[in-house]
């Protein structure tokens, strides 16, 4: 059996072709290991996909390529391994879905230790959803994936087929069993199935194979011409697979080794930014609320209606100086205070009866006495908690687009928060737990 192309040798010193691009997934990987800047949870909440980083660590420090099989319930994946390992190491069974989990195998052919045969599940196993999402799991995490069909394609498989495809890794499909046809119903079995994968996969790509031959039934006449029937045995028939496979191995090895590594390792640290933005933006929903409250009872307390609009803009700047070290993106308070001056110009010109409200329950404060004017300092404060909020949100939007209001600009996002808020339901209950803080409600 051929050379692996990736094994440096005495004539050539200098690295091969694809190990830069290996280096490269490797430092991304390592980089995902180490990374310091991760919130508490995240890490633990990513524990799985993690083990799978130091896998891919092992695999690619010990120049391994991982192949899998793929496809329904019942296509023989199993016996198609087996086949080309030369022995029974991977379970067959009569059980209808008897690969529960996936597995892995060396395989056992010279030269090609480097090399393991991963088996999976069945796609179309009865309430084995999360067996689908293991068999995708390892196609995904394979450099080369063999898609096991035992007859015409059908609109699940071809469903299932591009979403592995989806994934970046390199397909043969094949045409399993083909000792239960005869050769006229294999061409055009295999026609067909190129036909309808026409565009996805290349036609030399679909292959025919038999797995488990039937036994051939032989039949012996005797010199008195009884006759005598036995089983005689067949050999698998893979050698066309065998040798499609090698053939891309040999060529594509490491170039396949570094694609998969580099797109597991993008897909990774997309999965690892989305939960720290799920993080960041929890902890500052939290934090905009704090501030909702202390600004609903500053400006409820305060007894100066001009003073109240300073108080209510220095507490709105603060929030968001706050709110940018959450989201890793400091801002000073000049920049803060632009921000929240865009905010609130937008929000000014979408909701101008919130703020008429507001300068209102202003001039009432001051021209009410006693309790009068404790209700009516309730309600500027609730309407000062729900600019802050809306200010919060707007903010809070920008910087998870990585300081940026997006294609409509900043009155499409304060367009779409208060297109998303219940401005009743925050008023009230910004209201009750103002009152509560204050200790004027029961």
């Amino acid at each position: 059996m051929p050379g692996w192309p990736w094994k440096k040798s005495k004539a050539d010193p200098e690295s091969p072709a694809g190990g830069d691009h290996l280096g490269l997934a490797r430092a991304s990987l390592s980089d995902l290991v180490n990374d310091t800047r991760l919130p508490a949870g995240v890490r633990d909440a990513l524990s799985h996909d993690y083990d799978a980083v130091q896998a891919m660590l092992e695999k690619i420090e010990h120049g391994h390529l991982h192949l899998s099989v793929f496809g329904r319930v019942g296509t023989g994946k199993s016996s198609l391994l087996n086949a080309l390992i030369g022995e029974s190491r991977f379970s067959v069974s009569p059980i209808h879905g008897e690969t529960q989990y996936s597995s892995m195998q060396a395989w056992a052919e010279e030269e090609a230790g480097g090399i393991f045969l991963i088996d999976t599940p069945g796609l179309d196993e009865a309430g084995g959803e999360d067996r689908e999402a293991l068999a995708k799991e390892a196609a995904g995490r394979s450099d080369l994936v063999v898609f096991v069909l035992d007859g015409d394609v059908t609109e699940t498989e071809l469903e299932a087929l591009k979403a592995v495809l989806a994934q970046g890794r390199p397909v043969i499909v094949t045409l399993n069993k083909s000792d239960l046809y005869t050769q006229a119903e294999l061409d055009t079995l295999l026609a067909a199935v190129r036909n309808k994968t026409a565009g996805l996969i290349d036609p030399a790509h679909v292959i025919a194979a038999g797995a488990r031959p039937r036994p051939q039934t032989v039949v012996e006449v005797d010199g008195q011409g009884g006759e005598t029937m036995t089983a005689r045995s067949r050999p698998p028939d893979v050698a066309e697979l065998r040798l499609k496979l090698w053939e891309i191995l040999e060529a594509e090895g490491k170039t396949l080794a570094a694609l998969n590594a580099s797109l597991f390792a993008a897909d990774l640290s997309d999965r690892v930014g989305r939960r720290i933005l799920a993080a960041r933006r929890e902890l500052g929903d939290k934090l905009v609320r704090t501030y909702c409250v202390g600004k609903g009872i500053a400006v409820a307390l305060n007894p100066v209606p001009v003073a109240d609009l300073f108080a209510a803009a220095f507490i709105d700047v603060g929030m968001v100086v706050h709110l940018s070290r959450v989201y890793g993106l400091p801002l000073s308070r000049k920049e803060a205070g632009s921000i929240v001056k865009v905010i609130v110009a937008e929000s000014a010109a979408l909701m101008t009866t919130v703020w008429a409200l507001h300068l209102v329950s202003s001039a009432l404060k001051v021209g009410t006495l006693g309790l009068s004017t404790i209700l009516t300092a309730g309600a500027q404060g609730a309407i000062a908690y729900y600019s802050t909020y809306l200010v919060g949100q707007a903010a809070g939007r920008y910087l998870a687009e990585g300081k940026s209001w997006g294609a409509g600009g900043p009155k499409k996002v304060v367009k779409d928060i208060l297109d998303s808020l219940d401005r009743d339901t925050v008023l009230r209950d910004a209201k009750r737990e103002i009152q509560l803080r204050l200790g004027l409600s029961r």
